[in-house]
Order: structure tokens, then C-alpha cells, then sequence
């Protein structure tokens, strides 16, 4: 169990994507370098001026690349710690490197928040290696040495602390993301099923139909057509939608029209009111399906989660030829412990209106309240 522990860690890569620099970094660098400058030449108990200041300034710049190259930047800052450091005994000289533990514990923490396993493993083995040098060139109590480590593996662990729950809310993130498309591609497979059967009934009904009644054979033929192209877009869009071996569910998607029953006048609190606008004859049956599963799932987080909410509203409108356009509101209390509680499922809903060519934003209103709004392309992805 522990080898396999170890070599878990040892195997651990990187995470993806760290921040390079930001504002931060150059803030910081903006006083450690004039404090290191300063330092070297106004303390008058400096035994080595030029060798405090070039730590200094090294250490600090090593801190521009603790994300990027963070056992870079361990082996670099302590190398030259650890030189000061066997420099000072062998001269019998005072330290003079009084701030230079609060950079090593911020690359200690960075090492462990952006360094891969090995790259952790190996970078501790150089800070424990340093702590009992610089302890011998700086003899100090027990109760200090204690602390001191204390504090360095304090540090490590706080990186993989905050390495952990980073990792985690990715995960969640992209399960999240999963189940809308797992969700969407059963619903996409259910309509194409559905074009599919109506293309073999009509192929059969014209075979029957060819030889007696020519004309009636040729309607069959002009219903297949139009059949075959809407399953054609209907499949692109389907595809890069992954699916992990459900059945098919065999009762009808819901559609535009269906919203009308998600509505609440009477006995339930909040009030749901639906309002459908427009034409949707010519609405994809994927996007129509789209657009009542985020005004379900909506009100649904509405319900739940806008605090004091009297009336949701509903609006499903055809905005123009090409797109239909879902607004959700609420008047309920849209505080970040209200409404952004919702978590992943925003995450979801935005995942879906994506995959079919659209778009979805949601945030508080200005005056009170959250608004979800959604705009989908009428024929989906392909668009």
C-alpha cells in the first residue's frame, strides 16, 4: 500500500495551465528587490554586502517562475541559500539574510501547488537538506528548529492542500459537462431513431405504392428526402456528443411547447409563469428539447436557491429567423448565498447551449433577482 502511495505521488503530473505571472508577482518583486538593495548597503552588520544583495535579488526573481519551473526555482533559491549559508559557518560570519524565509516558504508552497510529484519529492529533499545547515550557521532553540520545520511542512501541505481541492473542482467541473452531453446525446439519438423508423415505414409505404400509384409512391419519396435531411443535420450535430452505452429512453423529447407545463399558478410558491412567443415549427428537434431542459433546470435552481422569490418568469421567444431566444427570472434575493450556490449545474446548462451552436449567460439583476438567458440557433450546431 505504501509503495503504491509513493508511487502514485512520484507519477503525479503537473496541473494544467498555471498562471504565468500576474499582477502580484511584479508587486512582489517591487519590494523585495529595493529591500534587498537597501539591506545590503544601509545595515551596517552586513558582513557581506554584495553577497546579501545578489541572494536577495536572485531569490525574489526566482519567484516570477515558481508556477511555471517550480523545482527549478526551489533548486536555484535554496543552491544559493545553502552556499550563503556553508559560507557563513566556515567564516564564523553573522547571517544576513533576514527575510529570505518568507520567499523560501512561498516556493515551498508553490512547489507543492504546481510541481509535479517527483518534481515535490525531490525539491523536499532539498529544503530538508538546507533546514539544518542554515540551523548550524544560525544556532537557535530547540523550540525554534521544531517550529521552523513546522513551518516548511506546513507550507508543503498547504499547497497540496489547495492542489487538491483545485484538482477536485476541475473533476466536478468536467463531470458536470459530461452528464449534459451523456444527457444530450440520448436525446439527439432518440430524435435521429425517430427520423430513421419514418424513412423505413415511408420506403416501405412507396414500394407498396410504386407500381399502382406512381404519385402517391413520389410523396413517399419527397417525405423520405426530407426526412433523411433533417436526420443528416441532426447527426452532425451529434457528433463529438460523447454517450456511455445507455439505452435509448423511448418516450417523446420534450419540446418548446411542453414549457407550458412547467408553469405554476395555484398552490406552489414561487408562481411560475410561461410565456411562448413566436413560431417554432421549424426549431430542430435537439434545440427544442434544449430549450425545455434549461428552463427546467432553471426554475429548478430558482426554487431552490433564490431566496425570498415570489414569481419566476418564463419566455421562450422567436427572435428572428435564425435563432430562439429563453429568458428565465426570478425576484428573489440574488446574493452571492442565494443565487451562487447553484454550483455546477450553470455549468451544465452552459455546456449544452454550447455543444448546439448557442449560447447562455447567467448572473443578478441589477436591482434584485437572477436571470438566466439563453440563445440557440434554431437548427442547432450546424448553423
Amino acid at each position: 500500500m505504501v509503495r503504491n502511495a509513493v508511487r502514485a505521488v512520484w507519477a503525479e503530473p503537473r496541473p494544467s495551465q498555471p498562471p504565468v505571472r500576474v499582477w502580484r508577482d511584479w508587486a512582489l518583486l517591487g519590494v523585495l528587490v529595493p529591500w534587498s538593495v537597501l539591506d545590503g548597503i544601509l545595515r551596517g552588520d552586513v558582513a557581506w554586502p554584495p553577497v546579501t544583495v545578489t541572494v536577495g535579488v536572485v531569490l525574489a526573481l526566482t519567484l516570477l517562475w515558481r508556477r511555471t519551473h517550480p523545482l527549478a526555482a526551489v533548486v536555484v533559491a535554496f543552491g544559493f541559500l545553502l552556499a550563503v549559508d556553508v559560507a557563513t559557518i566556515i567564516a564564523a560570519a553573522e547571517p544576513t539574510l533576514p527575510w529570505t524565509t518568507v520567499a523560501a516558504l512561498l516556493l515551498t508552497y508553490s512547489l507543492f501547488r504546481w510541481g509535479a510529484g517527483r518534481e515535490a519529492a525531490i525539491g523536499l529533499v532539498i529544503i530538508l537538506a538546507w533546514l539544518p545547515v542554515t540551523y548550524t550557521a544560525e544556532p537557535v532553540g530547540a523550540a525554534d528548529v521544531a517550529a521552523g520545520y513546522g513551518f516548511f511542512l506546513f507550507s508543503a501541505a498547504f499547497g497540496a492542500s489547495i492542489r487538491y481541492h483545485a484538482n477536485t473542482r476541475i473533476r466536478d467541473i468536467n463531470q458536470a459537462k459530461l452528464r449534459e452531453r451523456e444527457q444530450l446525446a440520448r436525446e439527439l439519438h432518440d430524435t435521429v431513431a425517430h427520423h430513421v423508423s419514418a424513412i423505413a415505414v415511408q420506403a416501405q409505404a412507396g414500394r407498396t405504392l410504386a407500381a399502382s400509384h406512381p404519385d402517391r409512391a413520389m410523396a413517399a419519396l419527397e417525405i423520405i428526402e426530407e426526412a433523411a435531411s433533417r436526420t443528416l443535420d441532426e447527426m452532425r450535430t451529434m457528433v463529438g456528443v460523447l454517450r456511455e452505452g445507455e439505452e435509448p429512453e423511448l418516450v417523446p423529447q420534450p419540446g418548446v411547447t411542453d414549457i407550458a407545463r412547467l408553469a405554476r399558478r395555484t398552490g406552489d410558491w414561487p408562481r411560475v409563469d410561461v410565456e411562448l412567443s413566436g413560431d417554432f415549427d421549424d426549431l430542430a428537434p435537439s434545440v427544442g428539447a434544449a430549450i425545455y431542459r434549461l428552463a427546467q433546470e432553471s426554475i429548478t435552481n430558482a426554487v431552490r436557491h433564490a431566496r425570498h422569490a415570489t414569481r419566476i418568469s418564463v419566455r421562450v421567444a422567436d427572435d428572428d429567423d435564425d435563432c430562439v431566444r429563453l429568458t428565465v427570472r426570478d425576484d428573489g434575493d440574488g446574493s452571492p448565498t442565494g443565487q451562487g450556490s447553484w454550483g455546477y449545474g450553470l455549468v451544465g446548462m452552459t455546456e449544452r447551449a454550447t455543444l448546439l451552436g448557442g449560447t447562455l449567460e447567467a448572473g443578478p439583476n441589477p436591482d434584485s433577482g437572477w436571470t438566466v438567458n439563453a440563445v440557440l440557433p434554431k437548427a442547432g450546431a450546424g448553423t
